[in-house]
């Protein structure tokens, strides 16, 4: 059952459950691949609901988003270690060598309103289509940030930001 919510309704939740892992999910073509994400942000920019994400360049979600127009965000609610554990599965291997989907044992369910499929077993959902991306300029993050994140790797991000045109539940 899909319930449509306002994006903010939950912004409490995401704020909480972002540092614990989201899972962003995207497609090119017929590839879909999904990561765990750790950051991001609920706002408004130009009048628009938006939800930002950040992806390193090494990663293989930044290779599909690079000619996407689309992401979903799928955010577990509930604390089910099943999906605790295919967080963890996916923040630390690479959709260019293992899917994902089967490995973890996750289902990819088609977006209400973009091409791109959630994640199944999560209850909260974002759909987003892309309205501008940005890569981090290395010389203005601030020396903290560089030095705890990107000190000797120089893997930075680009920023994509999403317009939210669905947000619901599924249960």
């Amino acid at each position: 059952m899909i319930q449509e919510v306002p994006y903010t309704q939950y912004a409490e939740e995401v704020v909480h459950q972002l540092p614990k892992g989201a899972f962003l999910t995207t497609k090119k073509g017929e590839e879909i691949n999904t990561m765990a994400i750790g950051w991001g942000t609920l706002g408004v920019i130009w009048n628009r609901p938006i939800f930002t994400v950040a992806v390193r360049y090494s990663r293989h979600t930044y290779d599909l988003l690079k000619g996407a127009t689309e992401f979903t965000v799928s955010i577990p609610l509930e604390g089910n270690p099943h999906i605790k554990k295919a967080l963890g599965f996916s923040g630390t291997h690479s959709g260019r060598e293992v899917n994902k989907f089967e490995e973890c044992q996750i289902t990819a369910v088609p977006g209400q309103k973009v091409e791109v499929p959630i994640i199944g077993e999560c209850e909260l959902h974002y759909e987003c289509k892309i309205v501008y991306r940005q890569a981090m300029e290395p010389a203005l993050v601030e020396e903290a940030i560089n030095q705890r994140f990107y000190q000797g790797n120089n893997d930075y991000h680009v920023i994509y930001y999403g317009e939210i045109v669905a947000c619901y539940l599924k249960k």
